[in-house]
């Protein structure tokens, strides 16, 4: 009982870590003016300009850090303190989103290979967190059933995990090239901290990729060592 409340906590803990960590880096780079006093919109615009991809929209949405990118309708959705914002975060978030829509207007292998592999993780979350659930109050999957159902769900979660860092690092390079050859920062400190709001963000894929494994190879041995003891 100790090991398995050893995992939640340690995982848990560490996604708090990454979170915190990433929310207090962006506030402070929040409250610092970019020189040239670009907002994030006109930034992304500028940054896809520049690198040639076009019919992609920009648009704002409410929330703090809602940012992303939505490949099926070619969206390049802002929160809205990004969108409107003239913070140096604002520029390495929108730069950041940017980056995704240059992969895929450039065919970016593991960007293709994670919109591909959305849907089974959608059912392999879902199965990972009803499932524990319906085999202690219905008693309908077995145990042995019930593990190797949990190994594969978070094998799944693990693997979209691990495509997602390639995915998102090279975002980051991306928008950092751009922001750099576009003439957006003005200044080193600026660039400096781009950085550092995008490698705190890298660490809450991280956190996400080592919880998944954790879970996996928690759910993956007990068959392993079994098969072996037989």
């Amino acid at each position: 009982m100790l090991l398995p409340l050893l995992l939640f906590i340690g995982t848990l803990g560490l996604s708090f870590w990454a979170s915190a960590r990433v929310k207090s880096v962006y506030r402070k780079y929040s409250q610092e003016p970019s020189l040239t006093g670009l907002t994030g919109a006109l930034a992304a615009a500028r940054v896809l300009q520049d690198e040639g991809v076009d019919g992609v929209t920009i648009e704002p949405c409410e929330g703090e850090l809602t940012d992303h990118y939505d490949p099926a309708h070619r969206r390049l959705v802002l929160s809205a303190n990004n969108y409107h914002g003239t913070s140096v975060a604002a520029l390495a978030v929108a730069a950041h989103e940017a980056g995704h829509a240059i992969q895929h207007a450039r065919a970016y292998a593991p960007l293709h290979l994670r919109m591909a592999a959305v849907g089974a993780t959608q059912i392999a979350s879902q199965l990972v967190m009803w499932l524990p659930l319906i085999g202690m109050f219905t008693g309908f999957v077995n145990t042995h059933t019930g593990i190797v159902l949990m190994a594969v769900g978070w094998g799944v979660i693990m693997l979209f995990n691990l495509v997602t860092l390639p995915v998102e690092f090279d975002a980051s390079a991306r928008a950092k090239v751009a922001l750099r050859n576009s003439g957006i920062l003005a200044a080193m400190h600026e660039e400096d901290g781009v950085n550092r709001v995008l490698k705190a963000a890298a660490w809450t894929y991280v956190a996400a990729f080592i919880t998944s494994l954790a879970y996996f190879l928690w759910h993956l041995l007990p068959l392993i060592l079994g098969r072996r003891e037989e």
